[in-house]
């Protein structure tokens, strides 16, 4: 079997695991001591007790509640399938119109510090594999420990003391300025449209002012949250670079490698690394499949508008229908990350044959 139909078998596999995801979610959440309206209609509790009669009859057939529990599952699957997701409690507001909002500020916020924190690990695992031994070993194995180990909230609220209140260097709260919630936002490109009886003109510019301006709104806002991010999440890295690279260094092809006058930086990185990666490329895989799990703690620190901090305030309000679409949502990424995972096996190791 080649890698057509390899991709082909595990798409199937995909579909089938996540529709038993679906099911797992189902049992967690519908299944449930009580009505399930009850918390599904939270969202609607200031409306007329006629609206509420009505919102119920449309949500007791959307759902399939009072059906057979056969029924209300294929209804469920059908409602998730389609991305209807319902209606969240705290907002009144759509389910996927809140959760297109908020991915792309995790996906800035956390897929940037995974990235960081990757290439950093990576990057200080293989110098403390060509100094293994030494002093610097031992201090990155023990400075790393000793990161990771501390609470990101600890962390965050640090970084708020010294940069923030003593320093103020950069903003303590949010994703933007809060003067743009207006919709006073930086303009950095204008349009203006000429026309007269006999012609119609489109001119456009670019103000470098406002594109700056625009720029470092956003970029001033992530730096707090993204550092704390990266300095709990790169000694991970580190630790697991060191551990992959010291399981190879002594292999064969790496002593041949340097008998035949290869530097140690091309011994490192094009012979160890390479042979080193697959215990790196899962991590990373199931680092990525849960970005858009948000970073909760992190996210609640800094006031952050993304999908932790609608988590937590999910779980707050026991707003059921919006945990049931996260991790709906969460449960594909993981699966698709893997399906990745999977591919880069075969290219990274030729010993690996789809088959």
């Amino acid at each position: 079997m080649g890698l057509r139909g390899f991709i082909a078998r595990r798409i199937i596999y995909s579909i089938i695991l996540i529709i038993l995801v679906v099911c797992v979610n189902f049992v967690l959440f519908m299944v449930m001591p009580g009505d399930p309206t009850d918390f599904l209609l939270q969202g609607y509790s200031r409306e007329s007790p006629e609206q509420r009669q009505a919102r119920e009859a449309l949500l007791r057939d959307l759902w399939g509640i009072g059906d057979p529990w056969h029924i209300q599952l294929v209804k469920y699957i059908r409602n998730l399938f389609t991305w209807n997701f319902g209606i969240e409690i705290i907002g009144r507001r759509p389910i996927a119109e809140v959760m297109s909002r908020k991915i792309p500020y995790t996906l800035l916020v956390l897929g940037s510090s995974t990235v960081l924190s990757i290439i950093i690990g990576l990057i200080l695992g293989i110098m403390v594999i060509r100094r293994r031994g030494t002093l610097f070993d031992t201090g990155s194995v023990v400075v790393s420990l000793i990161v990771s180990s501390l609470p990101t909230f600890w962390i965050g609220l640090v970084l708020l003391w010294v940069f923030a209140q003593s320093l103020g260097w950069f903003p303590g709260a949010h994703a933007f300025p809060t003067n743009w919630a207006g919709g006073n936002w930086p303009k950095p490109i204008t349009t203006a449209v000429n026309y007269s009886s006999n012609s119609l003109g489109l001119s456009f510019g670019i103000s470098l002012a406002e594109s700056w301006k625009l720029f470092w709104g956003y970029l001033s806002h992530l730096i707090l949250p993204l550092t704390t991010l990266t300095l709990f999440s790169f000694g991970g890295w580190l630790l697991l670079t060191r551990a992959s690279m010291l399981d190879v260094i002594t292999e064969d092809y790496i002593v041949t490698a340097r008998a035949k006058g290869l530097s140690e930086r091309a011994v490192l990185y094009k012979h160890a690394l390479k042979n080193a990666a697959l215990p790196i490329v899962t991590s990373a895989a199931l680092s990525f499949g849960f970005i858009l799990s948000g970073a909760i703690i992190t996210e609640t620190v800094f006031s952050y508008p993304g999908i932790g901090g609608w988590i937590w305030d999910a779980i707050n309000f026991r707003d059921y229908t919006v945990l049931m679409a996260i991790f709906y949502i969460i449960s594909i990424c993981v699966i698709i990350a893997n399906i990745i995972a999977d591919m880069l096996y075969g290219i990274l190791d030729p010993r690996i044959r789809y088959e």
